[in-house]
């Protein structure tokens, strides 16, 4: 039985493409703004494996720096640090609200689950206007080890006492349900832009296009 729910916070809740007008005046191009966030992704990775762990605020910086530097402009360390800033007022997706309003009626739990640091993580989920529908914000930077690592998921199931296959990841990203269902946990899957599961490995059993069809699915399955 499904007893805590936990949410990634990026692109999953908060709408990354805020930042295309930003990359589009630093770098020239709004389509940069994807390469970033993968790069930042690749980065934080290798720390985890080569066991020299990386933060996300760290991360973004240098992947911001790589992403400059191939595409030829020269950017400043203090138009690095605005960039990674904006970060921490990203706007939800419109239907995050009411979607997140549905599901705090549950009674099931609610968790923030985000590779950001907490600082970051508690900034973001206020300056968007969905910190109340919360239980808890909890950041993978805490245990040293960013998700899809099993350290978070398990910290999740610790805080709230409860066993790991108690508690369901949403997230938009493959690698964050792998990471959870490999550790023990259920998991939706929000299919943004078109985006797909992993063929590999075990599948989520919840797929929705937005957390709307997500939360009604998860309302019909775990109530």
């Amino acid at each position: 039985m499904i007893k805590v729910i936990a949410f990634d916070v990026n692109e999953t809740l908060l709408d990354l493409r805020a930042l295309d007008p930003a990359f589009e005046q630093l770098l020239g191009s709004a389509a940069l703004r994807g390469q970033w966030f993968s790069q930042m992704l690749r980065l934080s990775f290798v720390g985890g494996f080569t066991s020299q762990y990386v933060d996300f605020r760290t991360a973004q910086r240098g992947a911001l720096a790589m992403v400059a530097e191939r595409a030829g402009v020269a950017i400043s360390e203090a138009d690095v640090i605005e960039m990674v800033d904006r970060m921490t007022s990203l706007p939800p997706h419109p239907e995050v609200p009411a979607a997140l309003e549905q599901l705090r009626t549950t009674g099931l739990k609610i968790v923030a689950l985000t590779n950001s640091t907490g600082e970051v993580a508690d900034l973001q989920l206020a300056n968007s206007g969905i910190r109340e529908f919360f239980d808890d914000a909890m950041s993978a930077d805490a245990v040293r080890a960013l998700k899809p690592a099993p350290e978070p998921y398990l910290a999740v199931a610790e805080q709230f006492g409860v066993d790991i296959s108690e508690v369901r990841l949403v997230a938009a990203h493959s690698w964050d349900i792998t990471g959870a269902l490999e550790v023990g946990a259920k998991a939706a899957f929000i299919a943004r832009g078109g985006v797909v599961p992993s063929p590999i490995g075990p599948q989520p059993d919840i797929i929705g296009s937005d957390l709307t069809e997500v939360v009604g699915a998860i309302i019909a399955t775990d109530l």
